[in-house]
């Protein structure tokens, strides 16, 4: 896993000290990380994956491709597998744009309207 964290580091052209302070580390703990002197602690497995978006199984096990989905492409991908249209692609990409209030306010009226009791 060590050297598949240095190929990340340098994918994103970071330094060992702009990486590590993504992630809540020093450049020196990168480097004992990079150097295999140190094994990564499943939290900062986890902050990686999520702070640079990086496939869990491909980090840990070397399988799959480095990066996961972007929100874009995952989009994509349902408007592709449930055959929706432009405007059903607007409707997601618009509510994935609202806050956790906006959202909360649409599903209350949309409830009211589609639940019945």
């Amino acid at each position: 896993m060590n050297f598949r964290i240095k190929e990340l580091r340098k994918t994103l052209k970071l330094t060992q000290t702009a990486f590590a302070e993504k992630i809540g580390l020093t450049g020196a703990a990168i480097t004992r990380i990079e150097k295999g002197e140190r094994n990564p602690s499943e939290q900062t497995i986890l902050s990686i994956c999520r702070e640079f978006r990086v496939n869990y199984f491909w980090l840990t096990e070397g399988k799959g491709e480095m990066f996961t989905s972007t929100p874009e492409t995952v989009v994509e991908e349902l408007v592709e597998q449930y055959d929706l249209d432009d405007i059903d692609k607007k409707i997601i990409e618009k509510y994935l744009e609202l806050d956790a209030e906006q959202r909360k306010v649409l599903k209350e009226y949309l409830k009211s309207i589609f639940v019945q009791e």
